[in-house]
């Protein structure tokens, strides 16, 4: 028997392996409340070169995120570290599926450095799911962490992680590194799990946020859906309960967008009035942020909304204080 060779140190040919023999799902004509202008800013393509002399990865890129132009503009780049490709194959995502590469040990000093250099008061830091990793990559996070506060003691950090399945051991690790903000996106109601985020599992993905806040009440939760993929309203609120149970700050809601024919298609394009009208019922259930436009992404605004957050949890404890005086 011929013995085949395969090199997994390099990316992929194909960037969705997985989805190879998938029929196509035509990708529809994009309303026009969700049309972004092409990036040509110079400060978009000064953002694009330092991420380059870094050798750093960020989501904007391989997500392929309608924001990307308005948030390079503004030097608002999010990373992504242990590497580009993804050890899941979710169907909605545009990142690489497929066997990574090594850690890079020199990664969170070169993050922590462009950090400084862009002059960021607020980092979003997100990383691909590294299921073949012990700790899940967590370890990887905190010297991210660490590196960045090291280079830039004032800027606040956010960080977008995977969930940990199966890592034990893993979230406590992260946790100890205090990020400002924990974010874990669900991404869609239970009932799709099966069709459109196979790996993971609802539950796990709750009781995570809700184990962040065991750990450390300090630190602020974060999650998201994506709209758009056949979810159902009712679904939707049963989703943000959950999410108070789990006592997540800020919920952020947009439209999810067929990154190729291969991908999960889109079942409708939720108007802006929609999502006005979930924002509003979020609030009612108590979130101290929401997020809910078509083009709400996890990092977009993140810097601003961190400002209000701050504040309303201020608020917050402050009228709790005046009802107990």
């Amino acid at each position: 028997m011929q013995r085949i060779s395969i090199d997994h140190r390099t990316k992929p040919a194909l960037r969705h392996p997985e989805k190879a023999g998938r029929p196509d799902n035509p990708i529809q004509r994009k309303p026009d409340w969700i049309r972004v202008r092409a990036p040509n800013s110079p400060v978009y393509q000064e953002t694009r070169a330092l991420m380059r002399d870094h050798k750093l990865v960020t989501v904007c890129e391989e997500a392929a995120c309608p924001n990307i132009g308005e948030c390079w503009s503004q030097r608002h780049a999010t990373m992504m570290i242990m590497g580009e490709i993804c050890t899941r194959a979710c169907a909605f995502c545009n990142v690489t599926t497929g066997m990574p590469n090594a850690l890079d040990a020199d990664e969170p000093a070169r993050v922590a450095d462009a950090v400084a250099k862009l002059g960021l008061r607020h980092v979003v830091i997100t990383s691909v799911d590294r299921d073949d990793l012990a700790d899940g990559g967590a370890a990887h996070f905190a010297a991210t962490i660490a590196a960045v506060r090291a280079a830039s003691p004032a800027t606040t950090i956010e960080i977008l992680t995977p969930d940990f399945l199966r890592k034990p051991g893993a979230l406590e690790i992260v946790v100890a590194a205090r990020p400002d903000v924990f974010n874990h996106n669900i991404e869609t109601v239970p009932r799709l799990y099966p069709s459109i985020r196979p790996g993971a599992r609802y539950y796990q993905s709750v009781r995570l946020l809700d184990d962040v806040k065991r750990l450390d009440p300090a630190i602020f939760t974060k999650s998201g859906l994506m709209l758009g993929l056949g979810e159902e309203k009712m679904e939707v609120a049963q989703v943000m309960d959950d999410f108070r149970i789990a006592d997540v700050d800020f919920l952020t809601l947009g439209q999810y967008l067929q990154p190729t024919p291969k991908h999960a298609a889109i079942a409708r394009f939720v108007t802006p009035d929609e999502f006005a009208d979930y924002a509003a019922v979020a609030r009612a259930k108590g979130f101290l942020q929401v997020s809910a436009t078509p083009l709400t992404r996890s990092s977009y605004h993140a810097d601003s909304d961190f400002a209000a957050l701050r504040a309303a949890r201020e608020r917050r404890l402050g009228l709790l204080t005046a009802e107990t005086v």
